[in-house]
């Protein structure tokens, strides 16, 4: 297959730029103010809790609903002008694939559809659904199914690709090889968008994480900027004999704490004063560890705040 490299700069067109988008249905405000820019080249995981406003920023970037305010552009223009001129692939969630055809017939469909389109055979394979190409449509798994979705995404020469839970359904291996696509996809300069609730792949394939909260941006870096920024640190003992609980709730700058069998895990704002004072309740904790905490402990410690600051 013959690709294109891509070089990019700080001064390019960003690849999707929202200026204070908004989008309500009726009462409820799925996007509010949204501001962000996504440069090409990026690899960038959109997270949020059900209700954030991911989807509905998916639908208007792909031009899929209209804002009710603010600006959304692609590549400088309307996102239906660079979809139409082959630019944008996507694969989303919603909506089923055609039926009564083969998985080379629909990919087929999809090239020719494609003002740059690759050759099918190298769709396919790319997709890992070659072994497949002549089984109907309506006859797949889920796993080949998303494999297929994926097909179409990338069935021409896009710039940017913008995937709505794409590893859904896949098994880990189909999971890693689709990962290793997109990577590829990055390095030749294409931004790639992907919103996911495998916060495991966000942290190890993203090189920037976006989190949304009730349509806001809440947070925005990279996987070991939004760890740090959720401020907090997971610490974990064995304490001998009977444990005090209410003692240790009485810690300072304590989060959270769990008590299973002898074994305590706290998550801390403050490890150091937090254990300082744990040797102080005169207890004597075995198999001490401190660390940072994981992609998915921090966002939800940071959804969590947010959550309590507006309740």
């Amino acid at each position: 297959m013959t690709t294109t490299t891509r070089t990019t700069t700080a001064t390019a067109t960003p690849a999707v730029a929202f200026e204070q988008v908004g989008k309500s249905y009726g009462d409820v405000r799925a996007v509010d103010g949204l501001t962000l820019a996504l440069h090409p080249g990026e690899t960038v995981a959109l997270l949020g809790p059900n209700g954030a406003g991911k989807s509905t920023t998916l639908d208007l970037l792909l031009g899929l609903r209209p804002p009710d305010t603010g600006t959304v552009r692609v590549f400088g223009g309307s996102p239906r002008e660079a979809i139409v001129a082959g630019r944008v692939g996507a694969m989303l969630q919603s909506g089923g694939l055609m039926e009564e055809v083969t998985v080379e017939e629909l990919v087929r469909l999809h090239c020719d559809l494609h003002p740059r389109p690759y050759p099918v055979r190298d769709v396919l394979a790319r997709a890992g659904i070659a072994q497949i190409a002549d089984r109907k449509v309506d006859k797949l798994s889920g796993g080949q199914a998303q494999r297929v979705r994926f097909a179409l995404a990338t069935a021409g020469d896009s710039d940017l690709i913008v995937l709505d839970e794409p590893t859904t359904g896949m098994d880990v291996s189909a999971r890693q090889s689709f990962w290793a696509t997109m990577r590829e996809q990055a390095d030749q300069g294409r931004t790639v968008l992907f919103a996911t609730h495998y916060l495991e792949e966000a942290d190890a394939v993203a090189d920037r994480v976006l989190v949304l909260h009730r349509g806001r941006l809440l947070a925005d870096g990279t996987a070991a900027e939004i760890k740090a920024k959720a401020g907090a640190r997971r610490i974990s003992f064995d304490l001998e004999g009977t444990i005090d609980e209410a003692a240790l709730r009485g810690l300072p700058f304590l989060t959270s704490l769990d008590v299973s069998g002898h074994t305590v895990r706290i998550q801390s704002a403050d490890a150091d004063a937090t254990v300082h004072a744990l040797y102080g309740l005169g207890v004597y904790p075995r198999n001490l560890e401190v660390a940072g905490l994981g992609l998915e402990q921090a966002f939800v410690a940071l959804t969590a705040a947010e959550e309590a600051k507006q309740s």
